[in-house]
């Protein structure tokens, strides 16, 4: 095929391949152990996988409603209440999404424009900056400092100006598995009381929380659930990050610009599960309960590889382990991390992909969301270096 013959400016100059498609790619081509991108190697609900079957074998196959089928969008609106306490309109305030990282895209593809600044903390997750340039946007980052991974709201309040349009935040958070906790939710909302100034709020972890500790959505606080855009997710939640199904909550107002932009992104997406989805949801235990599952596995991972020289980093949510290698090798740690595939069988992601200047902290990142055998595996080799 011969290229493109005219002048092509990349919209994204400094942007190459997502360092989860790269360590997944990197460790099948050495067949070692995936710990590396956040997918579980354990089966979907086989009740959740019937339904689907069910759905597709009654002639559920053609196009939803462009917003989700309204019974999902009831039954996310019943999840949300039942879990928070709050009201949404399922007809007005909630859309369905080809999975979250769709919906963090029209979120930003309906809110930013040119010179538009937006506000990141790092280490963010990949797809927020590059969306932002995409549209002309500004990124301005904040950092959050291992080994408890906070935000320094003072930091955040010197940053804002009259063109600040849009602050990103993520709890709990990927890749770190901190969380963010009342104090941080009240900070924001007098941060942006008074001001034009949007949230957009990654929760796809929103069940995934342990020790005990409640997740505080920003829907919880009314001066923040007005300006709020909140992103969910249901591979996430049911273990099917393949199906890619999510859901935005938005007040009538900001959901009816995100509507102009998701319309125009996929339309609408998969039908069929999105009544199995529908269903599934009538029993709330589905979701209320998998804290425990998740903890579990957080629990085993960290048992199986203390006594190992990594050294773990506490972890609050997600199905992410952070360990630090400071003690074994001071080698950067894409190098470390393509190391470990290459010689060890083991793949993990760095962190350090995770800032837009590459900071390297000795840390990488395991996916626990495995079977028990998995994780053995994996921690008889850590426990081997």
């Amino acid at each position: 095929m011969t290229q493109f013959p005219g002048t092509l400016k990349s919209k994204l100059p400094r942007t190459g391949t997502s360092i989860f498609a790269v360590m997944s790619q990197l460790s099948s081509q050495h067949n070692a152990i995936n710990l590396a991108q956040g997918f579980p190697d354990f089966p979907v609900s086989a009740e959740l996988i019937s339904l689907i079957n069910r759905y597709m074998k009654k002639g559920y196959n053609q196009y939803a409603p462009m917003p989700g089928i309204p019974l999902l969008r009831e039954r996310i609106a019943e999840k949300v209440k039942n879990t928070y306490g709050i009201e949404y309109d399922p007809d007005r305030e909630i859309t369905v999404t080809a999975g979250a990282t769709e919906g963090i895209f029209s979120v930003i593809s309906s809110m930013v424009r040119d010179d538009d600044e937006v506000i990141v903390f790092e280490p963010a997750y990949d797809s927020y900056a590059p969306a932002v340039e995409l549209f002309g946007g500004i990124v301005k980052y904040a950092r959050m400092e291992p080994p408890d991974y906070q935000i320094q709201w003072q930091e955040v309040a010197r940053m804002l100006s009259h063109r600040t349009r849009l602050i990103i935040i993520n709890s709990p958070h990927n890749p770190t598995g901190s969380i963010l906790s009342k104090k941080d939710l009240l900070a924001l909302e007098h941060l942006t009381k008074d001001t034009d100034i949007a949230v957009l709020s990654d929760e796809v972890y929103e069940h995934l929380i342990y020790d005990g500790k409640p997740h505080e959505s920003v829907c919880k606080y009314p001066g923040l659930a007005e300006r709020s855009f909140v992103t969910g997710s249901f591979g996430k939640t049911f273990h099917a990050t393949g199906w890619k199904m999510g859901y935005v909550l938005a007040p009538e107002n900001l959901m009816r610009e995100f509507r102009k932009s998701h319309q125009f992104v996929v339309f609408t997406v998969n039908t069929p599960i999105q009544y199995a989805l529908a269903e599934f949801l009538a029993k709330s235990r589905n979701y209320s309960e998998l804290h425990t599952f998740y903890q579990d596995k957080r629990d085993y991972f960290a048992n199986a590889i203390s006594g190992s020289r990594f050294k773990i980093i506490p972890c609050h949510g997600t199905y992410f382990q952070l360990v630090d290698y400071g003690r074994i090798s001071d080698q950067h740690d894409m190098e470390y991390a393509e190391r470990l595939i290459k010689e060890h069988g083991i793949g993990s992601i760095p962190i350090s992909p995770f800032y837009h200047k590459g900071d390297d902290n000795t840390l990488l990142r395991f996916c626990f969301a495995k079977k028990e055998e998995t994780l053995d595996r994996a921690a008889k080799i850590l426990h081997k270096i």
